[in-house]
């Protein structure tokens, strides 16, 4: 899916889409972002050593579990992020890297969904979290 798809199942748009372009491959949801280094989160995230906020990572992956849930976000419905746990942030990303995501969903009790997931830069591990959501 590149961006114009994915704005028909997330209801995030500029500045909060944060993906590229995503894919579903098997039970696995795969989503990539460059990070071109003018982006809002940036801005102050450091002067001089700019480092993509770990809060953001985590939106990231769950953007991107969510072109699993395409059949579930119908009109009217968008995802909620409910929870974060076991998150662990591994090595930076920074302005020029490409940042991919491997993301899967792990249990299902409508309206919640839990998922797990992990984001890389080439086959560096930068985050990987449990996180939940909620399509309303």
């Amino acid at each position: 899916m590149d961006r114009a798809e994915l704005m028909g199942i997330l209801p995030h748009r500029d500045g909060m889409l944060l993906l590229d372009e995503a894919e579903k491959q098997g039970e696995e949801a795969r989503g990539k972002l460059r990070i071109r280094g003018d982006e809002w989160f940036l801005q102050g995230h450091f002067p001089g050593d700019p480092i993509v906020p770990g809060v953001v990572l985590c939106e990231i992956l769950a953007q991107s579990v969510c072109v699993l849930l395409a059949g579930e976000m119908t009109p009217g419905k968008s995802p909620r992020y409910t929870g974060l746990d076991k998150v662990r942030f591994k090595a930076p990303v920074r302005p020029g890297d490409l940042f991919e995501t491997r993301c899967r969903v792990t249990r299902v009790k409508k309206p919640f969904y839990f998922a797990e997931g992990e984001g890389y830069v080439g086959d560096t591990l930068c985050v990987k979290a449990e996180f939940s959501f909620a399509v309303l």
